[in-house]
C-alpha cells in the first residue's frame, strides 16, 4: 500500500499488523481515538490472524463511533469474509488490490464515515444544546402532539477512567450516545430528539402519549442496562431515568423539570432505576394511596433482595429483603414510597404483615446452595407498638419454615424514639427466640447513643450518607470510625449501606467493619438473578 497516501488523508488510520505484533486491544483503541479519524485502515494480509484480531478489538469502537473500517483481506473465502464482517469491518478490499482501488475504497469508506456521523449529529445534540430540545417539544405540542420527556444520567465514570484510562472513558461516551440514538429510535422511531446535557447525562424526548410510557420505560432499562463496550472490555455501568408525560398547557420547562424531578428521586432511591414524575396538579401520595387499597390484592407488591458482602473474604453472606410495588402505571416504585402511601391510606400493618410473610416464604424455599444465607427483613415502628407482635412475628417466621437461627429483623432507628422502652421489650423477646437485632439507618436523623445501651441489639447498620462520604470527608470518617469503635465494645456488628466503591469498602474494612451492602457488588435482585450470582460465586470458589 501507499503509505504517502495513508499519511496525507487527515481522516486516515492505518494498522499494519504485517510490520509486527499490533498493539494489544486498549492500546489499539486509544491510539485510534487519539488520532480522530474518520476511518481505520487494517492490512490483513499477512499470514496468521493478527489482522483479524485487530479488527476485533477496534470493532466496538467503530460502531460506537460511527467511523469506518476498511480492511484488506488475505483471501475471499466466505469464512474469511463472514470473519471480518462480524469484526466489525465496513469496507473490504480484495487481496490484489491496486492503489486506483485503495484511494477509490478510502474516499468511498470516508464518505459513509461523514455520512453516519451527519446523521447522528441531526439526531443527537452536541454538549449543552437542551435548548434545542425545548424547541422541539414546543413544536411538537404546538402540534397538538403529547411528548414523553427522560433525563437519563449515567454513574461511576470517574472509576471507568480511573480503571481503563481517559480514552476508554471517551469512547464509552460515544458508545452511550449510540446506543441513546438506538433506544430513542426504538421506542420513539422518528419522532424523537436527543441531546448531551453536559457530563453524563442525556436528555430524550419523543412523541408518545402517557399510555404508552410504561412501555418505553421497559424498552428503555433493557437497552440501558446491556454493558457498553470500551474496546474489549464490556463495561456495565449505573443508569438512572426520570420520566415525565407532557399535560395540556405545560410549556417544556415544566415538562423537563418534572423529570428532572422524578430523576433525582431515582438517584436517592434504594436501588430503583426509573422514576414516573406525577402531573403537577395532581397529589402523588394520595394516589398511591387510593392505589395501595388493590395492590396487594393484585400481586403487585414484591420482595427483592439485595446481596450482604463480606469485606475480608468477598463472599454474600446475607441478604435484606426490600419491598417494591410493581405499580401498573408509574413502574417499580421503592419502600419509601410505598410506606409513605402505606401510612396515608392506614394500611401499614397490612402491608408489613404481607411483605414479611412473603419474604419468609421465598427464602424458606431456597435451593441447598443458599441456605448458608441470613436473611434480614424490616419491622417497622407500628409493628412493634402493635399489641402481641412478637408472638405474630414468631409465629410467622415458624409456619414459613425459615430457619430462625438465619434471621435478622431490622427496625429504623428514628421509629425507636417514642417507644423506647417497649421496643426494648419486643426485640428482646424476638432475640430469645433467636433472631437477630440490627439498627436500621443508625448514624442519621434522631440517633441516640442510648440505643446501644438499652436495646438487645446484634449489629448495626451505617446509613448511607455516612457511608458516601466516608473516603472523601474527614468528618464523616471519624464519626464512622467512632461508632465502629463503640459498637466494637459492646459486642456488635457493622453493615455499611450504599456502598458504591472499591475504596469505600476498603477503607470501611480498615476501620473495623466487616459487611457492606450496596452497588458495588449488586442492586437488589430478584430471586432469579439472586441464585444465579451465588451459584457462580461457588462455581469460583471451588
Amino acid at each position: 500500500m501507499d503509505e504517502a497516501i495513508i499519511r496525507a488523508g487527515w481522516a486516515i488510520w492505518s494498522v499494519a499488523p504485517r510490520d509486527g505484533e499490533p498493539p494489544a486491544g486498549d492500546a489499539l483503541v486509544g491510539a485510534f481515538l487519539a488520532s480522530e479519524a474518520r476511518v481505520a485502515l487494517i492490512d490483513a494480509r499477512a499470514p496468521g490472524d493478527l489482522g483479524l484480531r485487530a479488527a476485533q478489538a477496534l470493532g466496538a469502537v467503530i460502531a460506537a463511533t460511527g467511523a469506518a473500517m476498511l480492511v484488506a483481506v488475505p483471501d475471499t473465502l466466505p469464512d474469511t469474509l463472514d470473519a471480518f464482517v462480524a469484526a466489525g469491518a465496513t469496507h473490504v478490499l480484495t487481496p490484489d488490490a491496486d492503489d486506483a482501488m485503495l484511494h477509490a475504497s478510502l474516499k468511498l469508506a470516508e464518505r459513509h464515515a461523514r455520512r453516519t456521523l451527519d446523521v447522528r449529529r441531526r439526531r443527537t445534540h452536541a454538549d449543552g444544546e437542551v435548548g434545542e430540545v425545548h424547541r422541539w417539544i414546543a413544536d411538537a405540542m404546538d402540534h397538538g402532539q403529547s411528548c414523553l420527556a427522560i433525563i437519563v444520567a449515567l454513574s461511576r465514570l470517574d472509576l471507568i477512567n480511573a480503571a481503563h484510562g481517559r480514552p476508554a472513558g471517551n469512547m464509552l461516551l460515544r458508545s452511550v450516545e449510540t446506543r441513546m440514538q438506538a433506544a430513542a429510535a426504538e421506542v420513539f422511531g422518528d419522532g424523537a430528539v436527543v441531546a448531551r446535557s453536559g457530563g453524563a447525562e442525556f436528555v430524550m424526548a419523543g412523541v408518545a402519549g402517557p399510555d404508552r410510557a410504561r412501555a418505553i420505560a421497559d424498552t428503555l432499562e433493557t437497552l440501558l442496562a446491556l454493558p457498553f463496550q470500551a474496546g474489549s472490555v464490556p463495561i456495565r455501568l449505573g443508569v438512572r431515568l426520570g420520566l415525565a408525560a407532557s399535560q395540556p398547557s405545560e410549556d417544556p420547562a415544566s415538562v423537563l423539570a418534572r423529570a428532572g424531578e422524578a430523576l433525582s428521586q431515582a438517584q436517592a432511591g434504594d436501588g430503583t432505576m426509573l422514576r414516573f414524575a406525577h402531573p403537577g396538579d395532581v397529589t402523588p401520595l394520595d394516589v398511591l394511596a387510593a392505589d395501595l387499597h388493590h395492590a396487594i390484592e393484585r400481586g403487585e407488591i414484591d420482595i427483592v433482595f439485595q446481596p450482604q458482602v463480606e469485606i475480608r473474604s468477598g463472599r454474600i453472606t446475607g441478604v435484606e429483603a426490600l419491598a417494591r410495588w410493581r405499580h401498573p402505571t408509574l413502574g417499580p416504585l421503592g419502600a419509601d414510597p410505598l410506606f409513605a402511601a402505606a401510612e396515608r391510606a392506614d394500611l401499614g400493618l397490612a402491608l408489613s404483615d404481607h411483605i414479611q410473610q412473603i419474604a419468609l416464604q421465598r427464602a424458606a424455599r431456597w435451593p441447598l446452595a443458599m441456605s448458608h444465607l441470613r436473611l434480614s427483613i424490616n419491622i417497622t415502628a407500628a409493628d412493634v407498638a402493635r399489641a402481641g407482635f412478637a408472638r405474630l412475628f414468631l409465629e410467622r417466621v415458624a409456619s414459613s419454615g425459615f430457619p430462625i437461627d438465619r434471621l435478622t429483623a431490622e427496625i429504623t432507628e428514628t421509629g425507636l424514639i417514642r417507644e423506647l422502652d417497649r421496643a426494648a421489650v419486643v426485640l428482646d423477646s424476638l432475640r430469645q427466640a433467636g433472631v437477630r437485632i440490627a439498627i436500621d439507618d443508625f448514624g442519621t436523623g434522631y440517633s441516640s447513643l442510648a440505643y446501644l445501651t438499652s436495646l438487645p441489639i446484634d449489629y448495626l447498620k451505617l446509613d448511607r450518607a455516612l457511608v458516601s462520604e466516608v473516603d472523601a470527608s474527614r468528618r464523616d470518617r471519624v464519626v464512622v470510625r467512632g461508632i465502629i469503635r463503640i459498637a466494637a465494645h459492646l459486642g456488635m456488628s457493622i453493615v455499611a449501606e450504599g456502598v458504591e466503591t472499591h475504596d469505600q469498602a476498603v477503607l470501611l474494612g480498615r476501620l473495623g467493619c466487616e459487611i457492606y451492602q450496596g452497588f458495588l457488588r449488586a442492586a437488589p435482585l430478584d430471586e432469579a438473578a439472586l441464585r444465579a450470582m451465588i451459584e457462580e460465586e461457588l462455581e469460583c470458589a471451588a
